[in-house]
């Protein structure tokens, strides 16, 4: 038997009373008149502004955080954050959940938060009501009350009446000492799988840049060895309006450069994309084996002679000189195609480029496992985490 479970069977074996969330604690939120606007939020000061949108990892991110007029901070004094309060949001996201654990300089909120503030702490666990509250049992319960539509607000007239239970002062800090070990555990998993891939990038890179710098007996310019072209403009009203299975590809690197699908097809030979315009001016993308389209910020590559040089070579080369033919100019960053077309790379045998692609496909496909497989397991975790979490939460409620 756990700790846990004796303290229950000895301390409350009958059960737990369930009290409203306004007899355990105050909940204070800015008065909506005085609600700030963009223009008064600082970028430096001596006084943080919590908005929600700073909340992370089930704390303030006070690095992220805003900054307001002492006038503004000293306005509700209600709202002046102390250590051990518990934030909820109530508009936006709603009911995302911060513990206050630590202050650096005063802090107040902004009107989409609440601050909730437990009256006792000999009868409440501040740590252990902010555990509940971010469990899913806020929002059912919110979710409850609601007549219709979707909840666009959480209103105080709900959450004062959101039943807590209340079991006693020694289990609820049982239950915050498995909560804060499992939430450590998860945080050292997380770091430790983010660095193990970190390392095989870096490993992959040093790898690739090595075998790429080896003497070859040429170099040849891109314009001679390539068809040079770019994609037209498509608006993403076009998309919508010509929706489809094919892909279309454009500046953004997220999701390998997808803008979205349309129902025709430019492109279905073996070739590289790049970003012409913007922040991601000279990312590098391949394709094979696919039927795609590109917008007019994006430029494309298709080998002249494939006996002569590797599309796949060609690709791993330019991850790593691409970037350097960026221009900067008026505050936009552009790789051009006449630039592109200038751009010299080292032409080693025919034989030696597959051998330098089969090493670095190896590597690249260690780093895409790598890649994949984290956020699964970091998935896994929390789940994992919240399976017991809201098992650990649940009480029998005691007869009255």
């Amino acid at each position: 038997m756990s700790r846990l479970e004796k303290l229950i069977n000895e301390l409350c074996p009958d059960g737990v009373e369930n009290k409203k969330l306004n007899e355990i604690a105050s909940i204070k939120a800015r008065i909506g008149w005085q609600g700030l606007t963009r223009k008064e939020y600082l970028t430096e000061g001596d006084y943080h502004l919590v908005t929600g949108v700073d909340f992370k990892n089930g704390k303030v991110d006070f690095d992220n955080c805003y900054y307001v007029r002492k006038e503004r901070y000293e306005q509700d004094h209600n709202i002046q954050l102390k250590v051990g309060d518990v934030l909820v949001t109530k508009d936006g996201t709603l009911g995302k959940v911060a513990y206050v654990d630590d202050l650096r300089i005063p802090a107040t909120l902004n009107s989409g938060v609440f601050v909730i503030r437990v009256f006792n702490d000999n009868f409440m666990d501040s740590r252990f009501l902010y555990y509940y509250l971010n469990s899913p049992f806020l929002m059912i319960f919110a979710r409850s009350k609601l007549t219709g539509g979707t909840i666009k607000h959480l209103n105080q007239s709900v959450i004062v009446e959101t039943p807590i239970p209340i079991p006693p002062l020694p289990v609820q800090l049982e239950i915050v000492r498995i909560l804060d070990n499992f939430t450590e555990l998860t945080a050292e998993l997380t770091a430790e799988l983010t660095a193990e891939l970190t390392a095989r990038k870096k490993q992959y890179e040093y790898y690739r840049e090595l075998l790429l710098s080896e003497k070859p007996r040429k170099n040849v310019t891109l314009g001679d060895v390539c068809k040079i072209s770019r994609g037209r403009v498509m608006s993403k009203e076009y998309l919508r309006d010509n929706a489809g299975q094919y892909p279309v590809y454009s500046s953004q690197t997220a999701n390998n450069g997808i803008f979205g699908f349309i129902n025709s097809y430019d492109f279905d030979d073996e070739s590289i994309t790049w970003t012409t315009d913007g922040a991601n001016a000279g990312s590098v993308f391949y394709h094979a084996n696919e039927k795609f389209s590109i917008t007019n910020v994006c430029g494309l590559l298709r080998v002249i002679n494939k006996n002569e040089l590797s599309t796949r070579y060609l690709y791993f080369q330019l991850q790593v000189i691409a970037k350097g033919y960026v221009s900067s100019g008026m505050g936009n960053p552009k790789l051009m195609s006449n630039v592109m077309s200038r751009i010299q790379i080292p032409l080693p045998s025919f034989d030696e480029q597959k051998r330098i692609v089969a090493i670095l496909d190896r590597f690249d496909a260690l780093c895409n496992d790598l890649t994949s497989g984290l956020p699964a397991e970091i998935e896994a975790r929390r789940k994992q985490y919240e399976y017991y979490r809201d098992k650990l939460l649940t009480f029998k409620e005691a007869k009255k």
